[in-house]
């Protein structure tokens, strides 16, 4: 009865709206309506591909597919921000190819048919999908259709449906993979180079000019004698729409209270310090002492003269002095205390190559021992790595088993032991991978090293300094409360600095150096202008109070959003026409290009072996050396009005030559076709006007 009771409270809520909404249809225009309606929707809408709308639970659906699949390939359910990052890209490419290039490329008559799928997948011809696949691959690492199949008959079975999961995206990225292999194809070759495209590509770029020239620069103060006027503004406003278009964006302003240790909370710090030194200084139990005082916990690396200055110099020259013993208590400018304890000395190589059997299963104890003394008594380890290792992917230098050179920063996590093993002396070793028979092979020279615990310790705010900072900031925001005009005079009344930041978009979470504060952009992003923020608290130690002064959507600017760029752009053009005509009043009737330099107050300068094609040639303006590529030769020319000055010049000699040839030329082109199928699928998404709204959810 409960349920039923619920069933009928949520349908009459439902009727209610159902109820307004028609009302309100009497009384508002129906397109605004349905405007309203889709801007709700859309609110919730990651994106949009194709037409189609991506929901944010349709998307966290495909992002847990893709974790699943992640894991499945890296073996680890840990995803620091990076790895979660692509893993969401990951699955948005997943949907641009499913809504959208599949789909153009049907369109264009491309087809993968089920034939095909069959000898991608197992026939044939292979994809390297599968055929690198580690998973389908023997114990000597070539593919094998019998570990596909084991594989594909391992996904009836598997009852967590992961394995399911991961074949389905197998499949689908061959198929895709097919799709984008032939739609390259038929672009690329569709793209061709005539022979007399490709007679000019060489005769430009092996014809040279020789010349000199005189250059005017334009200058820095304002000519208020050039008027540009609002009707030429906005007609080159409505020939050049699309040179203005933008995405979404906000101009805002926001101040920002950083909580800070007061002295009492330095001095509290520096006594704690005080209290655990004894004890650090004599600990044998250094792991778990550090683990529980410590921001740093102890660890196994070896340290070389200099590699500890990135966390103290002071620490790094005391442990680099000394061979044993205790440093004293250092304190950095960041508040932060320090003290050092050298915990070993050795002499340690940088690099070693180790070799290895991988054990896995319920007897792998039982049998690295017995693999151990079969090794010492001359048994040899390259034939054991085959019959029993669990590991056939390591073959460096063509030997299975061989992991090659290892570097400390460079290694299998739990190996640190190699580093300090004799050559050549097999022993057992276990990690989080199983049980290990390894053996050094080689290593380098070794050098003076050191393993060093560092008890480390920051001055942090209190709750009292903590409450203090936060009550600065609650005063602002109460005073700056209601409008732009009130966050002003909160400024001025609590004396704090504004920091003004223009064009934040939605994908902005970086405010200074405060990286992770994307609330602050939600914040700006669901407000109109002249609102000001609560207190937006920011990874617990920074309160941030923000108002928007201008909103910017996403598309075309607005005329006045762009008119004083058009006035800047239209000025330069009139300008520079307006500094040819002057030079050319000034050089009227003159033939010699000194006496020209004179009359303009320059020099003669040079320009050498100036290519057209290379409008790179020697720093020189794009527009002279057009001009210059077809000037006659020994006759001045000019005035030309240049992107940065006003230009007469004279072609001394032009010389054909041959260092440029027919291969160049092809290889060029065939460098601009690559770079052109690279922009396939973004004209793609452009022509079908994909919206990508991700940022507003992660």
């Amino acid at each position: 009865m409960a349920i039923l009771q619920k069933t009928r409270e949520k349908a009459g809520l439902a009727v209610s709206i159902i109820i307004a909404l028609a009302l309100l249809s009497f009384i508002i225009d129906p397109s605004t309506l349905e405007s309203a309606i889709q801007m709700m929707s859309s609110k919730n809408n990651v994106g949009e591909i194709n037409g189609k709308s991506v929901s944010y639970t349709d998307f966290q659906q495909d992002i847990d597919t893709f974790t699943t699949i992640n894991e499945m390939v890296t073996g680890s359910t840990a995803q620091d921000d990076q790895q979660q990052e692509q893993i969401r890209n990951a699955a948005w490419q997943n949907l641009l190819d499913k809504y959208l290039f599949t789909k153009k490329a049907g369109e264009a008559g491309i087809k993968v048919g089920e034939d095909e799928m069959k000898a991608l997948l197992a026939g044939d011809m292979v994809s390297p999908i599968i055929s690198q696949n580690s998973a389908f691959l023997d114990e000597t690492g070539t593919f094998s259709k019998t570990a596909l199949q084991n594989f594909i008959n391992n996904v009836a079975q598997d009852n967590t449906g992961r394995l399911a999961t991961y074949w389905n995206y197998i499949q689908n990225t061959v198929g895709t993979q097919q799709y984008y292999a032939k739609y390259g194809s038929l672009f690329n070759q569709s793209n061709t180079q005539s022979p007399l495209m490709l007679k000019k590509a060489i005769e430009e770029n092996n014809v040279t000019t020789n010349v000199d020239f005189v250059m005017v620069p334009f200058g820095y103060v304002t000519d208020t004698t050039i008027k540009v006027n609002a009707a030429d503004i906005k007609k080159y406003y409505e020939d050049h729409k699309d040179m203005f278009k933008q995405s979404a964006s906000r101009d805002i302003e926001y101040v920002v209270f950083e909580v800070k240790p007061s002295d009492a909370d330095i001095q509290a710090a520096r006594e704690s310090m005080n209290n655990l030194y004894e004890e650090f200084s004599t600990t044998e139990a250094m792991k778990s002492f550090l683990a529980k005082n410590s921001e740093k916990s102890l660890d196994e690396y070896w340290y070389k003269n200099g590699e500890l200055s990135f966390v103290n110099s002071d620490i790094d020259t005391f442990v680099s002095e000394n061979t044993t013993g205790t440093s004293a208590i250092f304190e950095d400018n960041n508040n932060v205390f320090y003290a050092a304890r050298i915990m070993a000395t050795a002499q340690i190589p940088d690099s070693v190559q180790v070799r290895h059997i991988l054990l896995r299963g319920a007897n792998q104890a039982e049998q690295a021992d017995s693999l151990l003394n079969v090794l010492n008594k001359g048994g040899n380890f390259t034939n054991l790595v085959a019959l029993h290792s669990d590991d056939t992917q390591s073959t460096f230098d063509g030997e299975l088993g061989n992991l090659g050179w290892m570097t400390q920063n460079y290694m299998v996590p739990g190996f640190q032991s190699v580093f300090t093993a004799p050559v050549k002396k097999p022993f057992i070793l276990k990690t989080q991978y199983g049980t290990h028979v390894i053996e050094v092979t080689n290593r380098t020279a070794p050098v003076a090293k050191k393993q060093v615990a560092i008890l480390q310790k920051s001055s942090l705010a209190s709750n009292e300094t903590f409450n203090e900072y936060y009550a600065k900031a609650s005063k602002f925001a109460n005073i700056a409360a209601g409008s732009y005009q009130n966050y002003l005079a909160a400024v001025d009344s609590c004396g704090t600095y504004s920091h003004p930041m223009n064009g934040v978009l939605e994908s902005t979470s970086n405010y200074g150096a405060i990286d992770h504060a994307k609330e602050v952009t939600r914040w700006v992003f669901d407000n109109k202008v002249g609102k000001v923020s609560p207190i937006i608290t920011v990874n617990n130690n920074y309160f941030f109070v923000t108002t928007v002064k201008g909103i910017h959507k996403e598309g075309v600017a607005t005329l006045s959003e762009v008119s004083s760029i058009i006035n800047q752009q239209l000025y330069s053009e009139l300008a520079s026409k307006k500094a040819a005509e002057d030079v050319a009043a000034k050089i009227q009737g003159m033939t010699d290009l000194q006496a020209i330099a004179e009359a303009l107050n320059t020099t003669v300068n040079s320009g050498y072996d100036v290519r057209f094609a290379s409008m790179s040639s020697q720093g020189l303006d794009p527009k002279f050396i057009g001009a210059a590529s077809v000037a006659p030769e020994g006759k001045i020319c000019g005035p030309v009005a240049g992107t940065i000055g006003t230009y007469v010049f004279k072609v001394n000699s032009r010389e054909t030559e041959s260092f440029y040839t027919e291969e160049d030329a092809k290889n060029y082109a065939t460098q601009m076709s690559a770079y052109a199928s690279q922009m396939i699928l973004p004209v793609m998404m452009q022509q079908a006007n994909v919206k990508d709204n991700r940022a507003r959810f992660f």
